[in-house]
């Protein structure tokens, strides 16, 4: 197995337990002991020599390597991968994520740029680097043995992907199967439309989060912006909420948010509509309309950080609407998926927020995704969604 070694002046993120080595930490005056090919697993060792682990290599990215172990005796081959998804499957059991779940997160479980996704008995794939691309017919296997699946799909239209040198594509990895399946979440059934859906179908990491609302929303007029297929707000009207208004700017989520509504039996509690939520919130102010619960769930702002002030600047508008269409006494809930806004700044966001409102405002609830997406402290990519709810004064 061929080996690189880090630089002697670099930070201890690396030996701190981080799995991304860069291009520019890697020592070129001790080069690979011959030109590793990209995908290839590779040794990596300290500047004086000491192990640091096995990872798989991809000179075109600038992470250059991410590893899979800092056990020097581990061998990586189809073994390892089905021990791991094994452990992993494990860890969701023990937490209560049996139907559906995020089953690997990636990094969080030592499977850099791997995802599945758990739906019932179905099966979602992203391979976003080479290195773990590679390794998909051992994925597919160990899923097989594990779970006997109804099907198994790969999501990998995804532009990241190009970094790698690979190209987007999504297609079947078992045989061909009925791609929109129904779930089971809290007490509701969804849709789920695993070729056409966004990101792997459907949004899991707000699964826990949804149940966070029953009590505040019973009895309550409800708003719900950047509803996409409707879950908050279908969870809304299970909860016991009077009435429910969900808006999208997409008239394919919308006609996803109906679909939902109805397989649940709440198309007389459960309205939508298609319009830009920018426009109509700052509309719906000026004219003095007002609900019992606001639920914001917005995509993410940006994914650069050359952006970051704008993503902080939309974050504040949104909320800052959400919170003068909130009765007094009312509840806000509100989520931000940008990675690069950490929690600190969310939550001061917000506060800005309520300060332009001339609002005060008293937490309720300060989540994360859900459980089954772990959080690994040093590693912020794995903790990117925030969830709050308060009470609005």
């Amino acid at each position: 197995m061929k080996s690189l070694y880090l630089n002697k002046n670099i930070s201890n993120r690396v030996e701190n337990g981080h799995p991304w080595i860069f291009e520019n930490e890697i020592n070129r005056g001790k080069a690979l002991d011959a030109a590793a090919k990209a995908g290839e697993i590779v040794n990596v060792f300290t500047h004086d020599k000491k192990f640091v682990g096995k990872g798989y290599v991809n000179p075109q990215s600038q992470i250059m390597v991410r590893l899979l172990t800092r056990n020097q005796d581990e061998i990586i081959n189809e073994v390892f991968f089905y021990k791991k998804i094994a452990q992993a499957w494990a860890y969701r059991q023990a937490l209560g994520y049996t139907e559906n779940c995020r089953l690997i997160f990636g990094e969080a479980d030592d499977l850099p740029q791997l995802i599945i996704d758990k739906f019932n008995d179905y099966f979602v794939i992203q391979t976003l680097a080479l290195g773990i691309d590679i390794w998909k017919p051992a994925i597919v296997a160990a899923i097989e043995k594990l779970f006997s699946p109804k099907g198994i799909y790969e999501r990998n239209d995804v532009p990241v992907r190009e970094l790698e040198g690979m190209e987007q594509h999504k297609g079947f990895l078992s045989a061909e199967f009925d791609t929109n399946i129904i779930i089971n979440e809290n007490g509701i059934k969804l849709n789920v439309d695993i070729v056409n859906g966004q990101k792997t179908g459907y949004f899991l990491d707000q699964q826990d989060n949804r149940r966070a609302i029953q009590h505040i929303v019973k009895g309550a007029d409800v708003l719900g912006a950047f509803c996409y297929t409707g879950s908050f707000e279908i969870s809304a009207a299970h909860y016991g909420a009077k009435s429910v208004l969900g808006i999208d700017i997409s008239q394919a989520a919308i006609d996803a948010c109906k679909k939902n509504a109805e397989l649940n039996g709440f198309e007389s509690i459960c309205k939508f509509e298609c319009v830009n939520a920018f426009d109509v919130l700052k509309e719906w102010t000026k004219e003095g309309k007002q609900w019992d619960v606001v639920m914001l769930d917005p995509p993410s702002f940006t994914k650069n950080r050359s952006t970051i002030d704008k993503a902080v600047a939309g974050y504040k508008e949104i909320n800052l609407r959400g919170m003068k269409l909130v009765k007094p006494g009312g509840f806000l809930v509100t989520s931000s998926c940008t990675n690069l806004v950490q929690p600190e700044l969310f939550l001061d966001i917000i506060q800005m927020a309520a300060k332009d409102a001339k609002r005060k405002i008293r937490q309720v609830v300060f989540n994360a995704q859900s459980a089954d997406h772990p959080i690994i402290r040093g590693q912020e990519n794995t903790h990117y969604l925030k969830f709050l709810i308060v009470q609005v004064l």
